[in-house]
């Protein structure tokens, strides 16, 4: 195999590669990033096993052929090369070796055998269908920081991307929840999504495919099985299994009877929540909003280091209520809304809250209460 490539492209691909590969490997190939040269184009593939990322640059192949090299030691190269530079590949089969050249720079690096990279299998994808890039992006992106870490409840580990009933008929639907928060994000149901079956894609494919999301003008052709799912660009394809769970009936926990509302300036509510935050103990982080007459009165009592209160102007004309908060799912809770105003409606100070961004229902964030 011996091929040229321009330093930004290779890097690029190598990026998206390398990101895949887990830092501590028992299986040696695993660490490595198989690179295929053919017909004036080059593949990377990489994977953990769970994840298959596949990247296509075009390049200067003088000879076609395969090899894989290990994915960091290759992207701190490149990264480290001169911008501008044009990189050659020679990939030696006798000696074993990968010969990386740029300009004065030459490095020669261990390969293994082309044969051992495990390839994904491929599946039978039961739905196929395209969407914007920034549809996919905000859906993913607005549901991923209710994603649980908890390991034990696996099934909530991941979005659950699936069809539902929305207000204005089927919708394309992401939901993540940990028990202490919830976000339900809706889209319109892209042509030939009507058929998919619900699936739980994972903490980390989420992560991975963001990459993939950046353009907006990008249509990103989206596969799904009932194991698998799929996401590709003309560049990129990012095939991933998805949890083996069942997710839970999350309608169940989105209030409907709350009544109590409140309106306020989103970006100001979240300063303050961080203010008053900043003397509360990092074990409870709880913080109490007192509400009376288009008045807010944010407040944290920490015994062992202090207190702290803040008023804020809002829109809230029904009785008074005290409620507790954990001030860092309110933090995220209100960068989440990109519009102007978040609305809270409130039950009583022991029920889930509900929020959304002004009237738009399309984002709906629920947010359990604490004591304090």
């Amino acid at each position: 195999m011996k091929i040229s490539i321009e330093r930004a492209v290779l890097l690029k691909a190598v990026s998206q590669a390398q990101s895949v590969v887990e830092r501590r490997n028992t299986i040696p190939i695993l660490a490595n990033v198989l690179i295929e040269a053919d017909e004036g184009n080059v593949r990377l593939r990489a994977t953990d096993l769970d994840i298959e990322v596949v990247d296509r640059a075009p390049a200067m192949v003088e000879n076609a052929g395969a090899t894989t090299v290990s994915a960091v030691l290759l992207h701190e190269i490149i990264r480290k090369l001169p911008d501008g530079a044009l990189v050659e590949l020679i990939n030696d089969p006798r000696t074993g070796r990968l010969q990386v050249s740029a300009g004065r720079s030459v490095f020669s690096l261990a390969t293994l055998p082309k044969e051992d990279f495990p390839v994904m299998a491929s599946s039978e994808y039961s739905a196929n269908f395209s969407a914007p890039a920034k549809v996919l992006r905000r859906l993913f992106d607005k549901a991923k920081f209710a994603i649980s870490t908890e390991e034990t409840r696996y099934y909530l580990n991941g979005v659950y991307m699936h069809v539902a009933e929305g207000e204005g008929g089927r919708v394309l639907r992401c939901v993540a929840t940990d028990g202490h928060r919830l976000a339900r994000i809706d889209a319109a149901l892209p042509e030939g999504a009507e058929s998919m079956a619900g699936v739980i894609v994972p903490r980390k494919t989420v992560g991975e495919l963001r990459k993939l999301l950046e353009e907006d003008d990008m249509e990103i052709a989206v596969s799904v099985s009932e194991t698998k799912v799929r996401f590709a660009t003309p560049d990129i394809t990012l095939t991933s299994k998805v949890i083996d769970g069942t997710f839970p009936d999350y309608t169940r926990v989105i209030p409907t009877q709350n009544a109590k509302r409140l309106e306020v300036d989103a970006a100001e509510f979240a300063k303050a929540v961080d203010r008053v935050a900043t003397v509360s103990s990092e074990r409870s982080r709880a913080v109490k909003l007192a509400l009376e007459d288009d008045k807010l009165v944010l407040s944290v009592n920490a015994p062992d280091s202090g207190a702290a209160e803040e008023e804020l102007i809002v829109a809230y004309g029904d009785e008074r209520l005290e409620i507790g908060f954990n001030a860092k799912y309110l933090l995220e809770i209100a960068s989440q809304v990109d519009r102007e105003n978040a609305v809270f409606m409130f039950n009583s100070s022991g029920d889930p809250t509900l929020m959304r961004e002004g009237n738009d229902t399309s984002a709906v964030y629920v947010v359990m209460p604490m004591r304090v």
